[in-house]
């Protein structure tokens, strides 16, 4: 297996976790506010998003080394231009979340803390995607 193959199946687990975030029954990992770690609104888009993604990330994983780099190069762009979108207005396109509420006038700080994992999801994953 490669490691672009090992890659795609570790983000399968990964993306097939953050969406059960909201139906785990751990103490703490959601506020009363419905927030993830306190910081993450995380509904049904968001949910079947990441659902999705690692369906897919799985699938690649499975077929060969060229299906998993062509999900880490494409994952990683959308997901990494989600992230920059996020940082600078609070919500993303993925989830319709720029179409749905607009520009959020939330802090500076949190827009980028709330972007972050998919600056880092997609930033890994195009830099595995396009190692050769």
């Amino acid at each position: 297996m490669s490691l672009q193959q090992k890659t795609a199946f570790g983000y399968a687990l990964v993306l097939a976790l953050v969406a059960s975030l909201n139906y785990l029954p751990i103490p703490g990992l959601v506020d009363d506010q419905g927030r993830t770690f306190g910081i993450f609104a995380l509904d049904i888009y968001d949910d079947a998003l990441h659902l999705a993604s690692a369906l897919w990330a799985l699938g690649a994983a499975l077929v060969s080394t060229r299906a998993a780099r062509i999900f880490l190069i494409l994952f990683g762009g959308l997901y990494f231009l989600d992230g920059l979108l996020g940082c600078f207005a609070g919500s993303g396109f993925l989830d319709l979340g720029i179409f749905t509420w607009g520009v959020l006038d939330i802090p500076l700080q949190l827009k980028i803390l709330s972007s972050v994992p998919h600056l880092v999801l997609g930033g890994v994953a195009l830099v595995v995607g396009l190692r050769r």
